[in-house]
């Protein structure tokens, strides 16, 4: 999916959502946990209960992979079973040396067919360019992430001559920034992280933003908006077990799009009026 594709969506739509499948089967609905294909099951009802109050699927691997090649097998059909008009996000974070880091990219965009891949930047560019180099793919780098260890690298502070104090996520994101452009690379910037979300709009005006955090994690989504949000959009926000586990019986998916069109509706409001 191409930048023009992804916001053709969100003008249409009127929203920005993003839904994580980060389904974990341990948290199953009852009726599902003995069913041999559970997993699967439960993605397909939240994807048809949501998929029109969304633009965008991101499904972190791990829960995945976690259970094996059952998790890998409910992880393909996901992907196929979500429409081709939503953004596919695997959310693997990614990053090696260069000839693995081309082995990934060849597993989440030509064997799944994912349309975007998180990926880490601590290894530098050789660890990133192969996911760069696909034609109409979305590599999302890391930026500043939501998690309290993020205060551990990212936040350090680093000064370059002239310029003062700055951080270190500053220093990756703009290096990142010279081997991509805003038609294929992202980063992900924290939802718990408005007050430095300003800043980086400032910096990367025309840069798309994949902002997790929203719901459990307690980001604001009037916050992020207003402080990122550009004439295209230019913002995903990822909310995941808020709408997945909105219920827990057999009504789980309606309960689930309750929640996904609270957020669709504020984001219509926010898109219509973002200085409000």
């Amino acid at each position: 999916m191409n930048r023009t594709q992804l916001v053709d969506q969100i003008q249409q739509k009127k929203n920005y959502l993003c839904v994580g499948l980060d389904t974990d089967i341990t948290r199953l609905p009852k009726h599902l946990q003995s069913h041999s294909n559970g997993v699967f099951e439960f993605n397909k009802a939240i994807i048809d209960a949501t998929k029109d109050l969304c633009v965008s699927y991101k499904i972190n691997t791990a829960f995945y992979e976690a259970i094996g090649i059952k998790g890998w097998e409910a992880l393909e059909q996901t992907v196929h079973y979500i429409p081709g008009t939503h953004l596919k996000i695997a959310d693997a974070k990614r990053g090696d040396i260069g000839n693995t880091s081309a082995q990934y990219a060849k597993t989440f965009f030509e064997i799944y067919g994912f349309d975007a891949v998180t990926v880490a930047p601590y290894m530098g560019e050789d660890s990133i360019r192969p996911f760069l180099d696909y034609e109409d793919k979305w590599t999302i780098v890391l930026g500043l992430t939501s998690n309290k260890g993020s205060k551990d690298f990212q936040q350090l502070i680093t000064k370059a001559e002239g310029t003062g104090e700055s951080f270190f996520y500053n220093a990756v994101m703009n290096k990142v920034a010279l081997w991509g452009t805003p038609d294929n690379l992202m980063f992900v910037v924290g939802a718990t992280k408005a007050e430095q979300l300003q800043s980086i709009r400032h910096t990367f005006p025309d840069y798309f933003f994949l902002l997790p955090g929203v719901g459990f994690q307690g980001g604001s989504l009037e916050e992020v908006s207003k402080a990122a949000l550009t004439k295209d959009g230019g913002i995903l926000v990822n909310a995941s077990r808020a709408i997945i586990y909105a219920g827990k019986g057999e009504n789980f998916a309606e309960e689930a799009a309750v929640v996904a069109l609270g957020y669709a509706q504020e984001m219509k409001q926010l898109l219509l009026n973002p200085s409000a």
